[in-house]
């Protein structure tokens, strides 16, 4: 059975870990190693080559780890043509889906589609794309993904200049959805985690800083999740 973002609170830090930091040689064991380490949802980066310039994973390999885990499967879907793919995603494994508002989709139909396939509903923001670009569905969506870094690769520093963003998402949010939960990832560690925070972010997606923590998975997630403090109160 799914579960769906609304059935979490926005009030509270969660953690995603990116898969795409794991060693891919042992997948099921990596998935199993930041579940017992206290993840509140699995990352997926799923990119086309197109909309990135990189390739990583589909619906098959959703499907096969799909097996290993327990936590509900938070899937980014940065392609130009999202779409399309939203049902293979959905019944390889996916209870949540992202997509770009920059792709090549009516927004209004992607949301539609999403919802219809039976997943929760959120939608991203490169770098360059300021927050007012979502005026028109944030009262549509579970979740708005902040991107701060460029997408399409991990491993690359967090951007500083997106802090204020998310402050205005928060705000924005405030007056329309004040549930919707607010995701960054790019650069996202232990420090970083209070910056975004403190603006009013409650998702945090990490890779590198979680599954390759010279300390270990669960210290990792236990500094993110003890951002709670900072965290805004929601009006």
């Amino acid at each position: 059975m799914k579960k769906l973002l609304s059935e979490f609170d926005s009030r509270r830090i969660l953690v995603a870990p990116s898969l795409l930091a794991a060693d891919f040689s042992r997948l099921a064991e990596e998935i199993q190693r930041i579940e017992e380490a206290g993840a509140d949802l699995l990352h997926l980066d799923i990119m086309d080559g197109h909309f990135v310039p990189n390739l990583t994973m589909g619906p098959p390999v959703i499907a096969a780890i799909r097996k290993h885990s327990s936590l509900p499967f938070d899937t980014h879907l940065m392609l130009t043509d999202p779409i399309q793919y939203v049902k293979p995603f959905v019944a390889a494994g996916s209870d949540h889906i992202t997509f770009h508002i920059e792709s090549g989709n009516d927004p209004l139909a992607v949301i539609a589609a999403i919802r219809d396939a039976g997943a929760s509903v959120g939608v991203s923001l490169r770098p360059r794309t300021p927050a007012s670009a979502l005026a028109k569905v944030l009262d549509k969506v579970d979740l708005v993904l902040v991107m701060s870094v460029e997408p399409g690769f991990g491993g690359q520093s967090f951007m500083a200049d997106m802090v204020p963003k998310i402050a205005e998402l928060r705000r924005m949010a405030n007056e329309t959805n004040p549930r919707i939960h607010i995701e960054v990832d790019g650069g996202i560690d232990g420090e970083t985690a209070k910056l975004v925070v403190a603006a009013g972010a409650n998702m945090l997606v990490a890779g590198t800083s979680v599954f390759r923590a010279e300390d270990g998975a669960a210290p990792a997630i236990e500094r993110l999740h003890a951002t709670q403090k900072l965290l805004p109160a929601q009006e």
